[in-house]
Order: C-alpha cells, then structure tokens, then sequence
C-alpha cells in the first residue's frame, strides 16, 4: 500500500515536469497561435525610394546603400524560407537568411523543395507565414506560377527576380545576380562569384524593408560594394 502514494507522488511530479518544460518554449514558435499583423520597427532612411514618386508595379528602384539599416521586423516575425540548389550562391543566401533572423529574433522555418519545386512553395503558403523567401535560381520559374494564385501571401526573392511580378512578389538582387527564369533576359550577366556575405546580408534586409513598408510588387537593385 505504501507504493501507491510513491506513484502518485511520482506521477504529479512528472506531470509538473512537463507543465514547466512545455510553459518554456518560445511562444512566438507556435504558429497555431493567433498573431496580429506586423509592422516595421523603425523607417526606412533617405534615399531608399524618391519621396516625390511612388515606384510603379513591376519597376525598379536602386534605394541608397544602408538606407534599409534602421528598420527591424517585430519580435517573432513568421518567416518560412524556401529553398532549392546547393550550389554556392544559394547557400550563400541561406546562410544569409538564417543569420539575419537569428540577429532579429525571427520565427525562421525552412523548406527545402528540391525537385519538388510546386509542391513545396504550396506547402510553405500552406504554413501562412508573414514572408516566404525565396532562394535559388530553380525556384524562380515555379514562384512565377504559383505566386499569383496567392495575392495575400508576401513573397521575398533574394539574388534574382520574377519577371512580370505580382503585387505580392519583391525581389531584391544586383548586377551579377538578376536571374529571371528559363529563356528570359536578365539584367546583367550571371556571376555566381558576386553573391558574397555582404551583397547577400544586404539583400534580405533591405527586401524585408520595403515589404515591411508596403512596398512590393517591385524589384530592389542593390549597389553594393563587395
């Protein structure tokens, strides 16, 4: 008879265990949870659009280098990013991606749709993140599909563009980095060698700027040295 009082104890005393270690985890990580619509934490500085001129859909704006630095996405930011390749210049992104949501406290998941291109941009909406973005060259074709199918879900491509965007669908990329998709013309020629930490750490902050700002549908052409 004495054990049963020892089992209870035991069990109340895992069940607390647990209580704690559950109440532990971040709850900006739990995307089942109802979450407000973000809003950017500071402005955007001078330079990076022209004050007097709204920019066009499907245009291009070259915003001043660094204009982007003091605007910051809110605590928990809900970003999923989607990936395909493992070629240099999409690794380079990745890593760029994850450094800058672990220095903003960004909710970060990742998919990695290689050879399941549609399937996998599918399965990132399916998750309604704040933003998806996007990295590598393969994915550019399929997002110019699907994309317009999901006008309420923000797009980010970082290090090409999709040509003939929808209002939902920002790009950010540089001359050497301008991929547009299988047949089209890119701005400049392609150089895997030009997507360097900068250019790259570049490209997902100032990108998140403008979505953050309500300016998308466009492409972000970055000057950046190095």
């Amino acid at each position: 008879m004495r054990s049963l009082p020892r089992a209870v104890a035991t069990l109340a005393a895992v069940a607390a265990l647990a209580g704690v270690s559950a109440g532990c985890g971040n709850p900006d990580d739990d995307w089942s949870r109802p979450h407000p619509m973000p809003t950017a934490i500071g402005a955007l500085g001078a330079g990076f659009v022209d004050p007097t001129a709204t920019p066009t859909p499907e245009g291009t704006i070259t915003p001043k280098p660094g204009s982007w630095n003091d605007v910051h996405p809110p605590k928990g930011y809900r970003v999923v990013l989607l990936t395909a390749g493992h070629d240099e210049p999409t690794n380079a992104l990745v890593a760029a991606v994850r450094e800058w949501a672990k220095a903003e406290d960004v909710s970060l998941r990742t998919i990695a749709a290689d050879g399941d291109l549609v399937p996998g941009i599918s399965k990132a909406v399916d998750l309604k993140p704040d933003l998806i973005v996007s990295a590598g060259n393969e994915l550019v074709d399929p997002l110019a599909v699907v994309t317009a199918s999901h006008l309420s879900q923000q797009f980010l491509v970082v290090g090409a563009e999709v040509a003939e965007p929808t209002q939902n669908v920002t790009a950010a990329d540089w001359s050497g980095a301008s991929f547009r998709g299988e047949g089209l013309g890119a701005s400049s020629t392609y150089d895997p060698t030009s997507f360097t930490a900068e250019r790259c750490g570049a490209a997902i902050r100032a990108g998140v700027a403008a979505v953050l700002h309500n300016i998308t549908g466009i492409v972000l052409w970055l000057d950046v040295v190095r």
